[in-house]
């Protein structure tokens, strides 16, 4: 029987690291999965014992603020590895933290499986070097990420995407345009401000202002909000009344929700992409504090930030960042996707972007890798 600690810090993690759970127990029934997770690594089997509601954290200045609480989060891993000895570590994304518990893993003879592992590709090179020191196996999800970490010396296999797997609708599409609030004659826009409260606080106001500006231009569309489990729904609830403007939100169904929409507004980060593999496009945005934009600026290497941008190898959705996300750019650069010929060219620009992520199958084959670590422990 195999022991699994894994440690995914984000909503979005937890949506990876129950999928890879939930492949684990498929396999070998007996595997006990435990360590830090939300809703969705509880749903699938996993035991949660650090929630990711208490730990999510944006933006280099803002960790600062919460070192006492990660520090503290650190010891408390330790002890699980202590008492539960665990056959292998997975430590899905959330790297700032990630990272340090794979060091500690390693003194301790615990092998680490890295999986959406530190984005060295964005970064300067060295990172994926540090990265190979500390883990056993990367688990590559892109074809560039995976040139990268070989070139750095990390043992790394290619699995592809797992969002392929995920992806799906499931809802036919009358309960998926009931649920998302689509009407036939109207045009659907997605507010996705992301999964943490510092995300929300930034980033929801500027999108309910340029919902706002949208409806004066285009009154026949409709403004719809998935809810991630780590935000509360009296604070979005507040946020959107204070706005005045009509947004329906929403739980649950998110890609069926997605399928049905017209556009998002969106926060930088794998929303989307899940977006783009429903084809739906974005305007994606994003906001931090001064001195994080500051060092962000010089030290990160690729021209563009969005997901589906990177993975394209172009820009083929606009991206609006600090001062440039505005309420009135925002508006503008919605109202121009959704103009017949560029909304025809984004699609094409989509599927392209389904077709670089590979092959279905990444959680399975990430299963197996993690299986196979944790055996050569035993």
């Amino acid at each position: 029987m195999a022991r699994i600690l894994i440690s995914a810090g984000e909503a979005s993690g937890d949506i990876h690291a129950a999928a890879v759970t939930r492949e684990l127990k498929n396999i070998a029934p007996d595997t006990e999965v435990f360590g830090m997770g939300g809703d969705c690594l509880r749903e699938a089997g996993g035991e949660v014992l650090f929630d990711i509601k208490e730990h999510g954290v944006m933006g280099f200045a803002e960790i600062v603020c919460k070192l006492p609480a990660l520090f503290k989060l650190k010891k408390a891993f330790a002890k699980v590895m202590e008492e539960r000895k665990p056959d292998c570590l997975v430590v899905v994304d959330y790297p700032g933290f990630n990272m340090r518990l794979a060091k500690l893993a390693k003194a301790k003879g615990i092998p680490v499986v890295s999986y959406i592992s530190p984005s060295a590709w964005a970064w300067h090179k060295s990172r994926a070097k540090s990265v190979a020191q500390i883990v056993n196996k990367v688990a590559a999800i892109f074809p560039f990420e995976y040139e990268v970490y070989k070139n750095a010396g990390a043992d790394t296999e290619f699995v592809g995407h797992p969002l392929v797997d995920i992806v799906k609708p499931h809802l036919s599409k009358e309960a998926a345009w009931k649920k998302a609030g689509k009407n036939a004659d109207r045009d659907l826009i997605l507010l996705l401000p992301g999964s943490r409260l510092m995300e929300i606080q930034k980033m929801l106001p500027t999108m309910l202002q340029a919902a706002k500006l949208i409806l004066k231009k285009r009154p026949d569309t409709d403004f719809t909000m998935p809810r991630a489990k780590t935000i509360p729904l009296k604070m979005m609830e507040d946020m959107v009344k204070a706005a005045g403007v009509p947004v329906k939100i929403i739980e649950g169904d998110n890609y069926d929700v997605m399928f049905s929409a017209d556009l998002a507004l969106a926060t930088s980060g794998t929303v989307t992409l899940e977006a783009a593999l429903c084809g739906l496009g974005s305007v994606i945005v994003y906001k931090t504090s001064p001195i994080t934009a500051f060092i962000a600026r010089r030290v990160i290497n690729i021209p563009n930030i969005g997901l589906p941008n990177i993975v394209a190898g172009k820009r083929i959705l606009p991206e609006l960042l600090q001062e440039e996300f505005t309420p009135e750019r925002l508006q503008q650069e919605a109202l121009a996707l959704l103009e017949p010929e560029r909304n025809t060219q984004m699609k094409k620009d989509l599927a392209y972007v389904s077709e670089r992520l590979g092959e279905p199958g990444a959680v399975h084959r990430v299963a197996e890798l993690v299986l196979r670590i944790a055996e050569e422990k035993q």
